[in-house]
């Protein structure tokens, strides 16, 4: 049985997380069910540019004010795809909505709009995802890898990534620095 779905919490890695993908990141999650769960990290740029990606892939850049953007770390899944997170929806290719006001699409098309400066109003790109078989984010949450929070658009797309992981766990109250790594402990 699913008791909770995640889609469209945070997932903040716990101290005592051992996986080094996903040490100290923010995960957005985009899909849960009793199948599994599929995320992108959201707080962990890149040494790559927009300018860098998009000439590997072909796209020009016409507005050059995001050129020297970074392209983020989305997981250690399909590393060498692209998955923007963005608002609003918005008709693409291939797309999931998350909510209300939130998609994360998979197509070339919303890359060229970008480029063009015509895509969506607020976007994060990444590269690669983070997945979770059937009922392994359950586990690792129990195991107390993982804080769930509520997301909010806002707070994706107007804190900055190193800024985000403070700021996620200031809405529930709680400084990094009261964390423990055992289960039932702050």
């Amino acid at each position: 049985m699913h008791s909770t779905c995640l889609t469209g919490h945070l997932l903040l890695a716990m101290p005592n997380m051992v996986d080094s993908n996903f040490e100290g990141t923010v995960t957005y999650v985009c899909e849960h069910s009793e199948k599994g769960a599929l995320g992108v990290v959201i707080n962990r740029k890149t040494d790559i540019t927009l300018e860098d990606l998009f000439e590997q892939i072909e796209i020009k850049i016409s507005p050059e004010t995001i050129v020297d953007r970074s392209v983020h770390y989305g997981g250690p899944v399909s590393t060498e795809h692209g998955f923007v997170l963005h608002r609003p929806h918005g008709v693409w290719s291939s797309s999931i909505s998350v909510g209300d006001d939130l998609a994360l699409t998979t197509s070339k098309d919303i890359l060229e709009a970008v480029a063009s400066g015509s895509g969506p109003e607020d976007w994060l790109l990444t590269l690669g995802y983070a997945g979770w078989g059937a009922g392994q984010l359950e586990q690792e949450i129990a195991q107390n890898a993982w804080l769930t929070v509520p997301a909010s658009a806002d707070l994706i797309f107007e804190t900055p990534s190193e800024l985000l992981f403070d700021a996620a766990m200031g809405q529930l109250g709680v400084s990094k620095f009261a964390l423990s790594s055992v289960a039932g402990h702050a």
